[in-house]
């Protein structure tokens, strides 16, 4: 089975669906939506999958632990984790007074404070598993500079060290990588383009070989060959966006 963080919307919605069109059971995580949570429960069990929702900021050591309590309770075991809860915030990479240190130490806190007590709380279960795999979401921002706000562009750079660390100290009864999805159509870059987003959008699709930006299911059927397949690959972060980064 699979506990997704972050699952209620977006690439942890995707993954979450995606894992149970894969045969595994699924606990959707969220820590504030819940009726899209009890959404995505009701998605993954009418693709055959038992589902679970679980309550959990993860940035809450004490929530974390009881979350993979409440999984063990349900289904007796954990065999994938996907690492995917994150946020950012609206400030330009240039506007340096505009980044509270409330705010990037709650963007660091979520995004990689949160990846380690998730790892953490489920390693116990996962070694139990002949197929433990641990999957993290990434960023583009985090392998390189860009327009990304800054705790969000270097919180993912954490989570990519963090990934190939972890991996290290893991194996080889647990196999870490991550994926680092490109620009991706949905709520989260509409978000951050505004007005710009069906323009900027157009002009990403026509710069990337593929001739299209990335998708939420694009992201989260990586995950499930990562975490899946590919039995010999830990400690790699796929990158998730059309060949754009390998051409520019």
């Amino acid at each position: 089975m699979a506990l997704v963080t972050g699952a209620s919307r977006g690439i942890g919605r995707s993954a979450a669906l995606a894992f149970a069109a894969a045969g595994l059971d699924v606990a959707v995580n969220y820590s504030s939506s819940e009726q899209q949570a009890a959404k995505v429960v009701g998605e993954v069990e009418a693709a055959g999958a038992r589902a679970l929702a679980v309550r959990a900021d993860v940035s809450d050591d004490a929530a974390v632990r009881a979350m993979v309590t409440a999984v063990e309770a349900a289904f007796g075991r954990l065999d994938v984790l996907v690492a995917n809860a994150g946020i950012t915030i609206d400030t330009v990479p240039t506007d340096l007074e505009g980044v509270t240190v409330d705010a990037w130490d709650r963007v660091f806190a979520v995004n990689v404070r949160g990846l380690f007590l998730t790892v953490r709380a489920c390693v116990p279960l996962l070694r139990e598993s002949q197929i433990a795999s641990v999957v993290t979401t990434c960023s583009v921002a985090g392998l390189r500079p860009g327009p990304q706000p800054l705790p969000y562009a270097a919180s993912k750079g954490a989570v990519a060290n963090l990934t190939k660390t972890l991996a290290g100290a893991l194996g080889p009864t647990i196999r870490v990588n991550g994926v680092a999805p490109g620009w991706m159509v949905g709520e989260w870059m509409e978000h951050q383009l505004g007005e710009n987003y069906d323009r900027l959008m157009e002009r990403r699709a026509r710069m990337t070989p593929l001739k299209r930006v990335a998708t939420p299911d694009d992201v989260a059927a990586s995950m499930v060959s990562l975490a899946l397949g590919h039995p010999f690959v830990t400690g790699e972060i796929l990158v998730v966006d059309g060949g754009f980064l390998s051409v520019t």
